[in-house]
């Protein structure tokens, strides 16, 4: 691996475009921990991400995803680190982490997304909001994000990638041969 990456890789980008699954597979090819920054929240909540959202909002969800973040790019261990989706919008969030990990976001296009989430089981709260169509509030908020993914040192696009295949890509990338 390429002197010049950090211990800490921390994979972010919109929903669904494969930040956990290709972060668990990144994770066990590096033989570093998988830490999902929505699962800690989660933990530190007691409540999923939805009822967090409707019983507190959303700016209570910011804060606790602002703690996690911190306390993982802290954290002395190295770790793959997959956020949210809103994670890097936060300049907070940004600064700790790009201080501290390599910033890959994944991303895919619309209409991948679109189909991800219709299978998801996951609550999106994020979707609901405008009373859009899926495809239509998808590209909304990605749009909204653009600037804040545009500041990741790497993008790949899953959209067309196995698990297996975006983890190779990124693994390529930090190997300095993409």
């Amino acid at each position: 691996m390429n002197a010049a990456i950090k211990p800490k890789l921390v994979l972010t980008g919109f929903m669904a475009s494969g930040k956990s699954a290709v972060g668990r597979a990144l994770a066990a090819r590096l033989e570093r921990r998988f830490i999902d920054t929505d699962h800690e929240i989660v933990a530190r909540a007691g409540k999923p991400i939805g009822r967090i959202f409707a019983e507190d909002g959303e700016a209570a969800f910011r804060a606790l995803e602002r703690e996690v973040v911190a306390a993982l790019a802290a954290a002395p261990d190295p770790a793959v680190i997959a956020t949210g989706g809103g994670a890097l919008v936060d300049n907070a969030n940004y600064q700790v982490l790009s201080r501290a990990a390599t910033i890959i976001c994944l991303t895919a296009r619309p209409e991948v997304i679109a189909r991800r989430v219709s299978v998801s089981t996951v609550a999106r709260p994020k979707l609901t909001e405008g009373n859009l169509p899926l495809e239509q509030r998808i590209a909304q908020l990605m749009e909204q994000r653009r600037d804040a993914y545009a500041r990741a040192e790497f993008t790949v696009d899953t959209s067309d990638l196995s698990v297996s295949a975006a983890a190779e890509r990124v693994l390529r990338i930090l190997e300095g041969k993409e």
